[in-house]
């Protein structure tokens, strides 16, 4: 058996298989290899007997009572819309509930209409996307409640910050809610201040939540688009990071509606909730060491919502207590993620070569660092990990070479005992101990670059850092596909240049199938990240030009007689 010609087929298949994984996941199905976004079964039991045993049922209710109590205690405050912005968001924020309906990115264009920029919050006929927060417990301003908003500056200019302070109050309880917008950051700081005006003391929860509809995005592509995908997804120290489904949520739901979701985290002092995207998240995260119950639940017909509640404790009449909490949506930028809160740069999912793929990220930062471009970053990337392979591709490439020469015995041996399988095997693994060959020594320069390049795959697939990123001329975006197939058709080449160096099949049938496999790759990569192709034809390059020194100046004269 050819070993080499089987690892080539290997890797043919594994190729094969990330188109099929990519046409999958196109047409909305889970992903072979993707984590596929399930709940995880949690550690905690059941909650206590308490107003909160069961945040939904206890949020929905509570909800329900304040918005009676508003129509016949508070005069009808209309909605207004308070629109924020910074250098770097423009939230919309409407003053009815105090909920964020709105938050646009000002420095991320839209993957399907670069004249506009990537919404996240939003409210329309095809999307539901809210940030809310209330209180609960008893008859308390609420997401549904109105609220009256303070003068104030409403866009980022010379200053550091921004402020939008709400202020609503119910049966004398007033609750002020304190949005703080930062230049250079995507964190909003919501602060919650609740007085008690009554003459009894009262015991209120905060509730932070994320609502979303369960329909699938609309794909821009098998590639451009195929990683799409809305997914609610939870953590605490205790169970880590779960990444939750909606569709399994509501079907869990189905007997009872707004009932819990038990099959993740409950229960913590720490951690967040979120609904993650392709690229982005939105995160809400409360002060830690604060305790909290974590809920998911279906609220209406195809509407879900993930998020904390936090007792209070008990408010004095007269008293005032205040509750921080934060609130992130942006980019999934490494660098920012790992410095809002712990976990959270986990929603950035690299896939099942996690642990490769992060230090090749971190590799590629350091090197964009001195460049600032991810093109030339993928040179030379490609270059250093050429370099740093140098020993066994080289070791590879010799042996390759050798049996490049010694194919015509090879094929006389075959032709000698291709009635006697045995003693071809003998006579063949006589004639590789006479040469000093190892038949699995060329197979070495596939398999050692076979995790880069999935791992390389996944980056591209998950680094919001390469969304939009350009090249050189024609390469815009190093996510998206050549737009030309410029580098696919250089790719094939490289590859037919590649077949040519190494030693030609004994079986006229496989020597044309090897000369087809430079083809089928790169019609395949048509469909891959430009990025991904740009490092392939850098490594071939590279190979041709090492295995050509190898052939030409390193092989011992004896075996090329």
């Amino acid at each position: 058996m050819d070993i080499k010609r089987t690892v080539l087929w290997v890797v043919f298949s594994m190729s094969l298989l990330i188109l099929w994984d990519n046409w999958m996941r196109h047409s909305g199905k889970q992903s072979m290899f993707f984590p596929a976004p399930t709940a995880q079964q949690s550690k905690n039991t059941a909650a206590s007997a308490s107003a909160t045993t069961n945040p939904p049922k206890a949020l929905a209710d509570a909800t329900a009572a304040s918005v009676g109590a508003i129509a016949a205690d508070t005069p009808a405050i209309k909605s207004e819309i308070i629109t924020i912005t910074t250098d770097l968001i423009k939230a919309d924020i409407d003053t009815i509930g105090g909920e964020v309906k709105r938050l646009e990115l000002l420095k991320h264009k839209d993957s399907h209409d670069h004249s506009k920029n990537v919404v996240l919050f939003t409210q329309d006929a095809k999307r539901t996307y809210l940030a809310q927060t209330g209180l609960l417990g008893g008859n308390f301003p609420n997401h549904k409640s109105g609220f009256i908003a303070k003068p104030g500056v409403r866009v980022l200019g010379d200053g550091n910050h921004v402020q939008l302070v709400l202020e609503s109050e119910q049966a004398g309880v007033k609750l002020s809610k304190t949005f703080t917008f930062k230049k250079g950051d995507y964190v909003i700081d919501v602060k919650h201040e609740v007085s008690n005006n009554t003459a009894a003391a009262i015991t209120p929860s905060l509730y932070l939540q994320l609502l979303h509809d369960g329909t699938k995005p609309e794909s821009g592509g098998m590639f451009s688009g195929s990683g799409d995908f809305f997914a609610p997804a939870v953590y605490t120290d205790a169970d880590k990071f779960q990444k939750l489904d909606f569709e399994k949520i509501g079907k869990q739901e189905t007997e009872k509606l707004g009932s819990s979701n038990s099959n993740h985290a409950t229960k913590a002092d720490n951690g967040w909730v979120s609904v993650i995207e392709h690229f982005f998240v939105s995160a809400f995260i409360p002060q830690d060491k604060t305790q909290r119950e974590i809920f998911t639940k279906k609220v209406d017909t195809n509407l879900y919502a993930v998020g904390s509640i936090l007792p209070m404790g008990t408010i004095a009449p007269g008293a005032t207590l205040a509750m921080d909490a934060r609130l992130y949506s942006g980019p999934q930028e490494s660098a920012l993620l790992e410095k809002v809160t712990p976990g959270l740069e986990l929603v950035k999912d690299y896939g099942v070569l996690t642990l490769v793929a992060k230090p090749l990220f971190w590799l590629m930062e350091l090197i964009h660092k001195l460049l600032g471009n991810w093109g030339w970053t993928i040179v030379i990337f490609t270059i250093s990990i050429k370099l740093a392979l140098f020993p066994l591709s080289a070791a590879g490439y010799r042996s390759m070479a050798k049996m490049k020469v010694v194919t015509p015995k090879m094929t006389a041996v075959r032709e000698q005992y291709k009635n006697d399988p045995q003693k071809m095997n003998q006579a063949m693994m006589e004639l590789y101990k006479k040469e000093k060959i190892n038949p699995l020594g060329g197979c070495l320069p596939i398999l050692i670059q076979m995790p880069v390049f999935l791992s390389l795959y996944w980056v591209l697939q998950a680094s919001v850092e390469m969304r939009g990123a350009p090249w050189v001329g024609w390469i815009t975006d190093l996510t998206a596909p050549d737009p030309w197939y410029i580098l696919p058709v250089i790719y094939a080449i490289s590859m037919y240049i590649t077949t040519k160096l190494n030693p030609a099949p004994a079986d006229p049938m496989q020597a044309k199938m090897m000369l087809f496999m430079p083809l089928a790759f790169s019609v395949m990569f048509f469909f891959f990240p430009s990025g991904l192709v740009l490092y392939w034809v850098v490594n071939n390059v590279l190979s041709i030009a090492q295995q050509w020194v190898i052939n030409n100046k390193l092989i011992p004269a004896e075996h090329k007689s």
